[in-house]
């Protein structure tokens, strides 16, 4: 779901903690399949599943050798770097974040300004004056929704290049929500919606999740949405 909220990057050694915790946890499990892990093992592989796509998405190479050598040393107790060579690292690791952020946001705008250049001259592609680009794909005829209503949705949430980050229809259930508790895009384009439309969505990156990004989307990232308007529900003062 497309939530407004302010993502921010975790401080490394907040990151090596949970990893270093998911480690301990699941330290001698193997490759196993969802039918036959027990609680502890899904959990662990979620956590790790987690922080791996953000590393991915960060740019961050991890020694995996290297990170079990320094779990095992840390828990025995012998340690073979100072806490000043500690330091140095996790400070040469958080300029690496910056470098690799800057150079991800620098792509990803310029790959999302060229899309929608020639988006926008693609037949019955119509842009608004934020940049915000739509197309529909059926045209309902009921009322349109305020920015305070909330509202019911089925969306199909993907990238330029066709991957799904996020999507209610894959899950089979569509969602509510305040519009005004959503990205920016959103609360623009569902207002342009009457019940039982369908359109889809191109969303610059200042709509949607901006310099930052969030889970399983780099910053700077074009965003496309199809979604459908279900229901709506005013909010009650």
């Amino acid at each position: 779901m497309p939530l407004n909220k302010n993502t921010k990057i975790k401080t490394m050694n907040k990151k090596l903690l949970i990893l270093v915790c998911l480690f301990c946890i699941g330290l001698c499990i193997t490759a196993k399949s969802q039918d036959t892990m027990n609680n502890v093992q899904k959990m662990s592989y979620a956590l790790g599943a987690n922080n791996g796509e953000q590393f991915k998405n960060l740019g961050i190479e991890i020694d995996t050798e290297m990170f079990f050598k320094g779990l095992k040393d840390g828990m025995g107790g012998t340690r073979e770097m100072t806490d000043e060579q500690m330091q140095a690292a996790f400070m040469l690791l958080d300029q690496t974040i910056k470098d690799n952020q800057q150079k991800i946001l620098l792509e990803e705008k310029k790959k999302g300004q060229e899309y929608l250049a020639q988006n926008k001259l693609n037949a019955g592609v119509s842009e608004t004056p934020s940049g915000l680009q739509y197309k529909v794909i059926v045209m309902g005829t009921g009322a349109k929704p305020t920015a305070t209503d909330k509202v019911k949705v089925h969306y199909h949430g993907t990238l330029l290049d066709g991957t799904v980050f996020d999507s209610s229809v894959q899950r089979g259930e569509p969602i509510t929500f305040p519009l005004n508790g959503v990205i920016r895009g959103w609360t623009e384009g569902l207002q342009l919606m009457p019940i039982g439309s369908k359109f889809i969505f191109y969303i610059p990156s200042d709509l949607a999740y901006g310099d930052r990004g969030t889970q399983g989307i780099k910053p700077g990232a074009t965003l496309i949405f199809e979604v459908e308007l279900l229901e709506i529900n005013p909010v009650e003062e």
